[in-house]
């Protein structure tokens, strides 16, 4: 059910998007798993865009936010005001009330701002005026940020990283895909025009679904002995949190499910790892003058943990 799901949506998406399947495919992680995913990539890569073509293709609410240094909380979360008609404070919901929430540039917004995600992104409920108001299922945060433009800038705490579920590099396309978008946007752009292939009420069916795909106690352990190892490395300050292995079982899962299998294979695993990881490691200072990457140390670890193998 859900990799023909899957096929489905991928394949209107790519009415838009020219290219960049693993990324669709990434996203698709994110949505079965109900997290959240960074796209951290240059301007003019088309992260905006990928965003609403999945809000759409998944017949979800959409809202975009553009995060800047001025922007409060209460544009985020919402605020009560008071109407004069009718002598009572009433609430005006927030953008952050959609299914689909685009935090473009976040990092460009104060910590107190950004921590007004926190609460949504992880309760998955919006408190406002000392009332507290669950979000509408389901709820994913797609975040931008440019990594090379630190002016003016407030890098994202820890906490906050630690939230999302992937963190993915869209890159430039190649060529062959530069010029094939230079021909589908020629006339005019297909977005508008893009039309939904499923529904929110779907897309909770196949969460329940992903939940049912089996992991083996041998592929359970390697997951932890993965998680385990990115604390022992001496390259590397900070680990992957328990949190981190919950979701590189939840995304190994996700990734076997729109491939078709109702169990996960350790292959699942080394292919979701350097997304799921990457982000959450904090590396040392002698690593990083060597040029190592968390990426890089993250693959260095998976090919050196032993695969299990059956019998």
């Amino acid at each position: 059910m859900i990799e023909a799901a899957a096929r489905r949506v991928t394949d209107n998406i790519q009415k838009v998007i020219i290219g960049k399947l693993e990324t669709i495919r990434l996203l698709l992680v994110a949505v079965l798993c109900e997290g959240h995913i960074l796209l951290e990539d240059v301007p003019g890569t088309g992260k905006t865009t990928l965003a609403r073509s999945l809000a759409v293709s998944l017949g979800c609410s959409f809202r975009r936010i553009q995060f800047t240094p001025d922007l409060l909380p209460t544009d985020i979360t919402g605020l009560s005001w008071f109407n004069q008609k009718t002598s009572e404070f009433e609430h005006r919901p927030g953008p952050v009330t959609a299914q689909v929430v685009l935090a473009d540039e976040i990092n460009r917004a104060t910590p107190r701002t950004q921590s007004a995600l926190l609460e949504a992104m992880q309760e998955r409920q919006v408190t406002a005026d000392g009332v507290t108001r669950p979000l509408e299922r389901p709820f994913i945060v797609i975040a931008t940020q440019n990594p090379v433009e630190l002016e003016g800038t407030f890098p994202l705490p820890e906490a906050q990283i630690d939230r999302f579920l992937l963190r993915v590099a869209l890159g430039y396309p190649d060529q062959a895909e530069e010029n094939a978008i230079l021909e589908r946007f020629r006339a005019s752009d297909p977005l508008p025009e893009l039309q939904p292939v499923a529904g929110p009420a779907d897309v909770l069916e196949w969460i329940g679904a992903r939940r049912q795909v089996r992991v083996e106690e041998s592929v359970r352990d390697y997951i932890v002995r993965i998680a385990r190892a990115t604390r022992q490395n001496p390259d590397i300050q900070l680990g992957a949190s328990p949190r981190a292995s919950l979701a590189l079982y939840q995304s190994a899962q996700a990734w076997a499910a729109i491939h078709g299998r109702a169990y996960v294979l350790p292959d699942d695993v080394k292919q979701v790892a350097p997304p799921v990881l990457s982000h959450r490691l904090v590396i040392s200072p002698q690593a990083q003058l060597r040029g190592r990457s968390a990426a890089e140390l993250v693959g260095d670890i998976v090919a050196a943990v032993p695969v299990p193998v059956e019998g």
